[in-house]
């Protein structure tokens, strides 16, 4: 086996086996490790506006990349999504909420990294994860302006290639020889995208499992103010 073969073939299984069994473990012993670790108590500076930018980009860059990597090609044909659309369609959502998602992660970092009381609380991991990310997010903005040239010319193919090397993995007949042709440039987002996944245990990352969705669905509270009449 290759290294493009391993990287391509057994990595992804690598990554996500330690996912879930790493995820399941942590949970299950080390229960007081399990949240978020805001710093907001620490410093407000510019957080609301980074943490929006960066969370709502992320989940929309996520979700993007699973309909369009998951979603079987000839489902989008039989919707009417012709192959340049849907490239078309994938560029514009990655160019505006991976932007989005850029803007508010460097701000991030930069609070991370340089504000003192912020960068003495964190630990290794806090700092590693999220400059693992940007950098993930960085190679996937670079790929943008290589999406575009497919699309001047109207060759699709490297999307296509990219989707069904995803699909052959969640199928568990993962096929390497797709990606052989595809630009570097996917290839390393797609390695460090990957890492996301194996390091994510070991990271404030799994507070993702704990996203609190029943706050949609709660009921109002009603909060009163006690005021002191003057008289």
């Amino acid at each position: 086996m290759n290294l493009h073969n391993f990287v391509f073939g057994a990595y992804p299984y690598i990554a996500l086996t330690v996912f879930v069994l790493g995820s399941w473990i942590r949970f299950d012993r080390e229960q007081y490790t399990w949240k978020s670790d805001s710093s907001q108590l620490l410093s407000k500076d510019n957080m609301r506006v980074a943490s929006n930018l960066f969370h709502v980009g992320i989940i929309a860059v996520f979700f993007g990349h699973a309909v369009g990597l998951l979603t079987p090609h000839h489902w989008f044909l039989a919707m009417g999504v012709s192959d340049m659309q849907h490239q078309y369609l994938a560029i514009t959502a990655g160019a505006v909420f991976g932007g989005m998602c850029f803007i508010g992660g460097v701000m991030l970092w930069l609070r991370r990294m340089f504000n003192p009381r912020i960068s003495a609380t964190s630990r290794g991991s806090d700092k590693l994860i999220l400059t693992w990310l940007m950098i993930t997010l960085m190679l996937g903005l670079s790929t943008i302006p290589v999406s575009m040239g497919h699309a001047d010319h109207g060759k699709p193919g490297v999307m296509i290639a990219l989707a069904e090397w995803v699909q052959s993995v969640i199928y568990l007949h993962p096929n390497p020889e797709l990606l052989l042709s595809v630009d570097p440039v996917f290839r390393t987002h797609l390695f460090f995208g990957m890492t996301v996944f194996l390091l994510f245990p070991f990271t404030r990352l799994v507070h993702v499992w704990s996203v609190p969705l029943g706050y949609l669905g709660r009921s109002y509270q009603i909060v009163r103010s006690k005021r002191t009449v003057l008289r």
